[in-house]
């Protein structure tokens, strides 16, 4: 879905960034990527991000990621995008003995392996790789498909190769173009002259959606990620209206254009299954609402899908509002689906940070249309995500029991917390990275990682690391903290990183981390404690926390002097 033209983007760089997040990329291709660079830093302005590229000179891969003197490492990027063009790549392959040819892609593959390395080996920073646009010369017609000595079974196959090299390679993420090339097509993707001329595999008028994907990983590691979906229910979830065409009348099923209806409920689950957090919000009594989730034979997602359920007859604003502050995650993590456009336009009037789809008018373009707006991308996944919407489920019996107890402390009391800290685990490396870059308002310095980068440090004498998890008489809150030490000397110990889940604060685990890294520092030998408060758009909450703990306010960083520190008071027991 091409919604901006490359002349936009263009003009986008001659605008102000002050105050947008920064970002810095490296760009590495064996083609043309001028017109490239200008679409993505044009993108990354309409989602107010200033991006600062170092533009590699054409086909220069190897001469910058071999070279530890190059430019590329002198630049110090955040993220290197790797983009090698399938027409290049044919070239080679003529030129390529037949004999020779059942091992291109596994040949190719290792030398784009041997790049990654190469750069893994200079600098800590994460790679953008371009897949393949897969593209069948039709030497063998479809018999391509059967033989492997085709380019069109070497460049699927390296495909596939790159998709499990980065299962091994934790720092590196795919772009997939060759998604972009089977959704709009070779004819808009690629110009033969363009690409005969100037060398660019791609088409300006393709470039703003090539862009967008590059931004959308960029936004995720930035930890710009939606983490909630709300639904509204008559003619979004199922065709036609519970209160008025009863249970029998509504349309979801495979027959006709309940098929639709059911399809989008399938995808909405799988976004449920991989941590998306799922509520609704419909104008309904609650119990006529819940109906065809408890009685109708054909529904896909199911009560216990749904993390909040919110039907009444109050406006949706308000509700979406009420929604938002049970789950404590910022407004701008969430997209509302909803098939009025009334109800579109009045949320979007009054919550402008909100994501709100443009629905088509017919049911049965739902899905593709949200598919095709790529909402969700992310850069990290773990087992613990499958159990949020039940996560959240149990955070709001844990509220509700506050309102049985006379003081906040005997409630705390009454919850029967218990924390754990330890060192960082390979195991628990997936769920630390994902917390770092979803993590923003508890979140002292902001710092966000990845896989790769939380195994160098766990493994460095130079810091000491821990995570925290919590569990109470309503079950496991899971890994919900994670503090990085640095040692700068041989008395101080650094706070680099210190983040914290929402959903556990105000509990007490505050000042149990603390506690605990007084603890391990007096343990290690260390007199001081050193942290510091980087303010971004949505860490303010914890613009006081250190003072709040007992640390000292000496210019811009707060310090615990572990010989006079005293320990904060806490329910949560180890």
């Amino acid at each position: 879905m091409i919604s901006i033209l490359f002349n936009e983007l263009k003009k986008n760089l001659k605008k102000e960034t002050t105050g947008f997040d920064v970002f810095n990329l490296a760009v590495l291709g064996n083609c043309s990527t001028q017109h490239l660079v200008t679409a993505i830093k044009g993108y990354a302005y309409t989602e107010q991000l200033a991006l600062t590229v170092f533009d590699a000179d054409y086909n220069q891969i190897e001469a910058q990621a071999l070279n530890s003197a190059s430019e590329l490492y002198s630049f110090c990027p955040d993220a290197v995008l790797l983009y090698i063009c399938t027409e290049r790549l044919y070239e080679d392959f003529c030129s390529t003995d037949i004999s020779q040819r059942e091992m291109f892609a596994r040949d190719n593959f290792e030398y784009i392996k041997f790049c990654w390395a190469q750069i893994n080996s200079r600098i800590m920073t994460k790679i953008i790789q371009f897949s393949f646009v897969e593209v069948d010369d039709r030497v063998f017609g479809n018999y391509a498909n059967k033989t492997n000595i085709s380019f069109l079974y070497q460049i699927k196959k390296l495909n596939y190769l790159l998709m499990e090299g980065c299962q091994e390679n934790k720092n590196v993420y795919l772009v997939d173009l060759n998604h972009i090339n089977s959704i709009y097509g070779r004819k808009i993707v690629f110009d033969c002259n363009l690409y005969y001329i100037a060398k660019m595999p791609l088409t300006t008028n393709i470039l703003p959606e090539v862009a967008k994907q590059v931004v959308d990983v960029i936004k995720a590691f930035k930890g710009l990620v939606k983490k909630c979906v709300i639904v509204d229910l008559d003619n979004t979830l199922w065709g036609g209206v519970i209160g008025d065409d009863g249970l029998n009348g509504i349309q979801i099923g495979e027959l006709g254009l309940g098929h639709a209806f059911s399809e989008l409920q399938k995808w909405l689950k799988e976004l449920k299954n991989r941590g998306i957090i799922l509520a609704v919000c419909s104008k309904n009594n609650e119990i006529t609402a819940k109906e065809p989730f408890t009685n109708h034979p054909d529904m896909i997602l199911q009560l216990q899908d749904i993390a909040i359920f919110v039907a009444n007859w109050d406006d949706k604003a308000t509700n979406i509002m009420k929604i938002q502050q049970t789950l404590n995650i910022g407004m701008d993590s969430i997209v509302f689906i909803d098939d009025n456009p009334f109800e579109r336009n009045l949320v979007r009037s009054l919550i402008p940070e909100i994501t709100i789809p443009e629905l088509p008018v017919d049911p049965a373009l739902y899905l593709d249309y949200l598919k095709e707006l790529n909402l969700f991308e992310t850069a990290s996944f773990s087992d613990s995500d499958k159990d949020r919407a039940r996560q959240y489920q149990v955070e709001i019996n844990r509220t509700a029991l506050l309102n049985q107890f006379g003081s906040y402390d005997d409630y705390l009391i009454g919850l029967d917390m218990v924390a754990t800290a330890k060192p960082f685990d390979a195991f628990q490396y997936p769920r630390i990275a994902q917390l770092s870059q979803r993590s923003n308002q508890f979140n002292l310095r902001t710092v966000r990682y990845i896989e790769s980068e939380i195994e160098k440090i766990s493994q460095d004498d130079d810091y000491l690391t821990i995570y925290f998890t919590l569990t109470d008489k309503y079950g496991d809150y899971g890994l919900i903290s994670v503090v990085i030490l640095k040692k700068q000397n041989h008395n101080t110990l650094f706070i680099e990183t210190w983040l914290m889940s929402c959903r556990v604060l105000k509990r007490g685990m505050e000042e149990f981390i603390v506690n605990k890294i007084i603890e391990i520092a007096r343990e290690n030998g260390f007199d001081h404690v050193v942290g510091e408060y980087l303010k971004t758009p949505k860490n303010s909450m914890v613009a006081k926390i250190y003072e709040q703990m007992g640390f000292a306010s000496v210019g811009d960083k707060f310090i615990a002097d572990l010989k006079t520190f005293k320990q904060n008071k806490t329910f949560i027991k180890e």
